[in-house]
């Protein structure tokens, strides 16, 4: 295992090429011996066996390393010299960027290694991105622990078993003590031999941090384990090859926690600032209306609960059993379970268990290997917990497309509760979860919550609908989750109605129901250039008149322009006629945009917008006029002025997801020109002492770290005076085989796959709720006596 050097002839060349704190750069001398001063923390990667560089150089870092907004000095270390970078707070990527000048031996794997540590008591949330010469980029993050140096690496030779586990990230393929990076986007076999760029980035933070970076080295992988991902999952779900402080070992121990629970949760009191909803009983009084509503207090927008209580919503998404299967590696030759009702209004990631017929099980085969390999201890169909399998008909990606599945969390609360009768655990459940919710402060559930909360009356919550159906579809080129409808298709309009009549019944004009969310990050586009900005209406203007979505774009094109040649002239076009334009024109790719043009654009992908968002409303008018639209929540890296600026116009409050660290001020500066009221949907953030195989998308290096992040960001939305609630996503972490629908395995829950709830969380939520209206509503009851 050696760190990259260049050879000759078998001799190594004089002038040698090392890796240094986010940069490559060039420095000529003999062979170096490897630096005893400072020795590796890794034991994998041993020192005396690496070529590295043991100082920096400060003229050689000043030549080659390139600024991203942030700054960096060479300082003194115990051992030598380190590099220090200091990242910025607010939106901006901060960091250093590295040119590299070498070629690495395809043939063979590598890691990019290095030692670093954060400054002060905090951790430090980075990116590293590496890219290769081809365009390419492989992204992975890790949280740098303060007070000491360790070693961090990320696998640049991504494999093919990788891929194949269907996990958005894999565990240690090696012995090693060093911190592995975790992706963040998703795993692809790409070559990195040629490199263009490696940088140390942070994306967002809410305050300054500073890291000190030592050691960085490019080095050869080690030999894998070939059984590095098989018996990884024991029979509760847990990570079979990893010790955690809430991993149990069994049905007793998980019995007697449960117990141990519910005799606390049956002695609690609410906090006694709340109302019967949950609002704040204790500051101004303001109109009754018998449902939720919005109204600005003092300057800072609020929701209102039933009785006319000023009330956040601070709480849970993802409050259900339908992500919590994953995929066995099993399926079936009888095809009959993969049909459906062309009708259906449910998407299968939102579905609950499908059983099974047994003579379908009859027919099982192992359909994937490697994953099916993964599970010590899943349960015969014989077994009593063989009630928990169930089937997925599609996943968004990854490599098992459909297939059996299993869910250990819903066999764990059979466990904890046992089962009086078909389904008792499940009632328990329900019970269970509305006094935690209530005993930790929450005020809501947040959305995709399971409908049998619906009619309890225990705890508000948002209702959801979603608008599926076989209408056309219009691209943006920034389309994770899949393109966007047609919403000028009437089948567009027609399934929109289906839904959310579905909805309604469900709802059942329930003054418990806060609102209702519609959909879930949409694919808009991106700000980032105009063709993600317009990329909805560039694929439009690509269309044949087949086209609903071309065809409202002709008709405002033709109002505005009246001729061919007048729009010729704005557009800097030669156009033949209107009906060449009807055939479709394609700017998707080598077009200058002009000032006029990019004008039309945004005048188009408004109206598309617009349309998508009324038709949305009306029908929630027509059916659910008591109960609030609440958007589609919107992703950041998916949305554009026009689009909000159209949801602006129907929607009662806004609704964002947003995956940072908190809220800063620069991306939500709109909020002051649009005055309304707005939600967080999601956020989280996870840490690598859970035994799970990643810690999400916002990371922390253990339990009590991530509580205070999370306190973190609860404040800087509770202290935001246009934000009326957070909601956490999600309920429960995610399955260690990551979830059917795209492989997220990720430490994202208050609560682990065996239902235990995480300590740090808890408490921290209780000290959160319980000074929660004070903190955001002080001067309202001040004023109001």
């Amino acid at each position: 295992m050696k760190a990259f050097y260049l050879r000759k002839n078998s001799s190594l060349l004089s002038c040698s090429v090392a890796l240094i704190a986010a940069n490559l750069f060039t420095f000529c001398s003999e062979k170096k011996e490897a630096p005893k001063s400072k020795p590796l923390v890794a034991k994998v990667w041993d020192s005396n066996s690496e070529f590295m560089l043991h100082d920096f150089e400060v003229d050689s870092i000043t030549n080659n390393i390139k600024k991203i907004d942030a700054n960096y000095s060479v300082v003194p270390i115990e051992a030598g010299k380190a590099l220090q970078v200091d990242f910025k707070k607010d939106e901006k990527i901060t960091g250093i960027e590295v040119i590299p000048k070498v070629t690495l031996d395809a043939a063979k794997k590598y890691s990019v290694v290095f030692d670093a540590k954060s400054v002060g008591d905090r951790s430090t949330f980075i990116s590293v991105v590496v890219k290769n010469k081809a365009g390419n980029a492989m992204q992975k993050i890790a949280s740098i622990h303060p007070n000491e140096f360790k070693s961090y690496y990320l696998d640049i030779s991504v494999q093919k078993e990788d891929v194949d586990s269907g996990l958005r990230d894999t565990p240690k393929a090696w012995k090693t003590d060093a911190i592995q990076m975790k992706i963040n986007g998703l795993l692809y076999e790409t070559d990195y031999s040629k490199l263009a760029s490696i940088s140390f980035i942070k994306k967002q933070g809410l305050n300054d941090k500073t890291i000190l970076i030592d050691n960085i080295r490019i080095v050869e992988n080690p030999e894998r384990d070939p059984n590095f991902l098989k018996g990884i999952v024991d029979k509760y779900g847990q990570n079979a090859k990893m010790d955690f402080p809430i991993k149990i070992s069994s049905d007793e121990e998980l019995k007697k926690i449960a117990d141990a629970e519910l005799k606390s949760l049956a002695e609690y009191t609410l906090m006694p600032d709340r109302s019967k909803y949950g609002g704040w009983k204790d500051g101004p009084k303001l109109k009754a209306t018998g449902f939720f509503r919005t109204e600005k207090v003092n300057g800072k927008w609020a929701l209102v609960d039933p009785e006319g209580n000023i009330f956040f919503s601070i709480g849970i998404a993802n409050v259900r059993m339908a992500n919590s299967t994953s995929f066995t590696g099993i399926d079936y030759t009888d095809d009959s379970i993969k049909n459906r009702d062309p009708e259906d209004v449910t998407p299968e990631d939102s579905k609950g268990i499908v059983a099974i017929p047994n003579k379908i099980r009859k027919t099982a085969y192992v359909d994937n290997k490697l994953r099916n390999d993964m599970f010590i201890g899943l349960p015969s169909y014989d077994d009593p917990l063989a009630n928990h399998y169930s089937y997925r008909r599609e996943s968004h990606f990854g490599p098992v497309e459909h297939g059996e599945t299993f869910s250990f969390y819903r066999a764990n609360l059979e466990r904890r509760y046992g089962e009086e009768y078909p389904e008792s655990f499940n009632d328990k459940w329900l019970e269970v979860t509305e006094n935690r919710f209530r005993n930790w402060g929450f005020t809501s559930f947040g959305n995709w919550i399971d409908p049998a909360f619906y009619d309890r009356n225990n705890l508000p919550y948002f209702a959801n609908g979603w608008i599926i159906g076989d209408f056309q579809k219009v691209y943006s080129g920034v389309d994770y989750w899949g393109p966007m409808p047609d919403p000028f298709d009437p089948e567009f309009e027609r399934r929109a109605k289906k839904s959310i009549d579905v909805v309604s019944k469900e709802v059942k004009n329930n003054p418990w129901c806060i609102g209702v969310f519609v959909d879930n990050e949409r694919s808009w586009g991106s700000p980032n250039s105009y063709r993600t900005h317009y990329g909805l209406v560039l694929d439009g203007l690509s269309k044949d008149k087949n086209s609903f979505l071309k065809q409202e774009f002709m008709k405002i094109l033709r109002k505005k322009h009246q001729k061919i040649e007048n729009l010729n002239a704005a557009w800097e076009t030669d156009i033949a006629s209107w009906e060449a334009l009807e055939k479709g024109v394609d700017y998707k790719k080598g077009k200058k945009f002009g000032e006029k043009m990019i004008a039309d654009f945004s005048v188009l992908l408004e109206a598309f917008a617009t349309k998508y968002f009324q038709v949305v409303h009306d029908a929630l008018e027509k059916k659910m006029p008591n109960h609030m639209y609440l958007g589609c929540r919107f992703a950041v890296w998916g949305v554009t002025p026009e689009v909000r600026k159209s949801a602006a116009k129907f929607v009662d409050v806004f609704s964002y997801n947003y995956y940072k660290e908190g809220i800063n001020k620069k991306y939500w500066e709109f909020l002051e020109e649009v005055d309304m009221p707005t939600l967080i949907g999601e956020y989280h953030m996870g840490a690598p002492d859970s035994g799970l195989l990643h810690s999400g998308l916002i990371h922390a290096k253990d339990q009590n770290e991530r509580a205070e992040m999370w306190e973190d960001y609860a404040y800087s939305v509770i202290d935001n005076p246009y934000l009326v609630g957070c909601h956490w996503f999600q309920y429960l972490d995610s399955p260690l085989t990551g979830r059917a629908h795209d492989g997220e395995n990720y430490n994202v829950g208050f609560v682990s796959s065996t239902d235990i709830p995480y300590p740090p969380m808890v408490k921290k939520a209780k000290e959160i709720n319980s000074g929660l209206y004070p903190r955001r509503f002080g001067d309202a009851a001040t004023k109001a006596k």
